[in-house]
């Protein structure tokens, strides 16, 4: 395969300029062509993802294979439209099998595409040799549709992509509503009178034209990123639909940009191969920073969690030591909380450290003192942990040995809201499992020592 082709070596920086004024026609259709086909692949594989079909896109690239070597064999010529026509015709063959097998077999759904897809990819490649082989004009770069070939789009390929392209989104928009509540809650569509098998046929019609589409661009073999990637990618930005599909088409047209891109600064470099990879690093780089669902969000939330956990849980061995002391003792060192709570001692000192800085607690040459905020604080998470350990006692009807450490955890994450129900639920109990005293919610040490002693 071989990227844009560049007549004579230039510098980097005149090629950057070159690409960017558009002086060579080819650029322009290479560039156009990958668009539209990112940006029609990522609409329509949004509604394959989200309907769990992934790879249905994969298995109609395969199937499309046999359909253009007929067309060819009939027709022998390469005219877009005619090789279109029978990638297409043999794609709904695919995609009839795949939908059938299932139904009236004991083949189970990702059987059927395996079946499917290798079968119709074995046969297309037998007809590709038998077509090698044969004495026929315009029978060079057949193979190309195995992995693609953009530089040799023509115009006319560039008007296909286009009419495909805005069918494709004249209908997503037309429809949007109907595919939505399919995608999402196929039952949910019967029920209110929406004619499933129509608007699955329909997206299915989608699906197959789009793939067929972009065998000139990725060819067989990549066809399923290109409807997958951007889908994956756009997911970890949103959970709106709207979203998704303006955030995947977004992704697949900065890839087609990117791999155009370098094709023309490096003519060894194929544009499909390179459409994919750049997806594949959009998507990798969603993964690591998306803002909601990104892998370093995702770390930092656990981080601060394990964190508040440990610095929640010396308040409220703080609080019990107090409790021991009748409320009287206020001032307790690092022994004392080792005595009630396993921790090590390098990580008690930071998480006191970060305590004294918060201010719930103070620091003398005598120990830890709870400040009068840490002492609401350790109080509420006291009420909170027993709370919940004499529901789970009551309605679970645990021991209470195993409530504790269900309750262990519960109680940095319950809600006020969530404490109110508890409380109401219990019919203002006031001692937990293990006989010892729920605080009440007041303020101030006086009074806080006053109502549970």
């Amino acid at each position: 395969m071989e990227g844009i082709t560049v007549s004579t070596p230039i510098s980097t920086w005149q090629l950057l300029v070159d690409f960017w004024q558009f002086k060579d026609m080819n650029v322009i259709w290479v560039l156009a062509g990958t668009i539209l086909l990112a940006v029609s692949a990522a609409m329509v594989g949004t509604f394959a993802f989200l309907r769990k079909r992934s790879l249905i896109g994969d298995a109609l690239a395969h199937a499309a294979l046999p359909g253009v070597m007929m067309a060819f064999l009939l027709f022998q010529t390469r005219d877009p439209v005619i090789m279109f026509l029978g990638a297409l015709v043999s794609s709904f063959i695919g995609f009839y099998i795949i939908d059938w097998l299932p139904k009236n077999t004991k083949i189970k759904p990702d059987g059927a595409l395996a079946i499917t897809l290798s079968f119709f990819f074995a046969l297309g490649i037998m007809l590709l040799s038998y077509i090698q082989g044969m004495n026929i004009e315009n029978k060079s770069g057949l193979d190309k549709i195995l992995f693609g070939q953009a530089a040799a789009m023509t115009e006319d390929d560039i008007q296909l992509l286009l009419s495909v392209t805005i069918l494709v989104l004249a209908v997503i928009m037309i429809l949007f509503h109907k595919f939505r509540v399919i995608a999402f809650n196929l039952d949910y569509a019967r029920t209110i009178g929406i004619n499933v098998k129509l608007f699955e046929f329909i997206l299915a019609l989608l699906i197959v034209m789009s793939v067929v589409v972009g065998l000139q661009i990725v060819g067989v073999v990549l066809m399923a990123a290109v409807l997958l990637t951007p889908v994956a990618a756009a997911r970890l930005w949103s959970d709106k639909l709207n979203h998704i599909l303006v955030l995947a088409a977004t992704i697949g047209a900065l890839s087609a940009i990117i791999s155009t891109h370098i094709s023309y600064l490096g003519p060894a470099m194929p544009t499909g191969p390179w459409m994919v990879v750049s997806m594949a690093s959009l998507f990798f780089l969603s993964f690591l920073f998306a803002p909601e669902k990104g892998l370093l969000k995702r770390y930092l939330e656990q981080r601060t969690l394990r964190q508040k956990v440990v610095e929640e849980n010396i308040l409220r061995t703080l609080y019990k030591l107090w409790e021991r002391t009748d409320f009287e003792q206020t001032c307790f060192n690092m022994a004392d909380i080792q005595s009630l709570r396993s921790i090590q001692a390098s990580r008690l000192k930071a998480a006191l450290k970060l305590l004294c800085r918060k201010a719930l607690i103070t620091e003398s040459a005598n120990g830890f003192d709870l400040t009068e905020h840490g002492q609401k604080m350790a109080t509420q998470l006291t009420r909170r942990h027993r709370l919940w350990e004499r529901y789970l006692s009551e309605q679970v009807d645990l021991t209470p040995e195993q409530v504790h450490s269900q309750a262990e955890w519960v109680e940095h994450i319950l809600t006020p809201e969530q404490e109110k129900l508890l409380e109401a639920e219990l019919d203002e109990s006031r001692i937990d499992p293990h006989g010892k005293s729920i605080p009440a919610k007041q303020n101030g040490k006086k009074t806080q020592g006053q109502s549970n002693a």
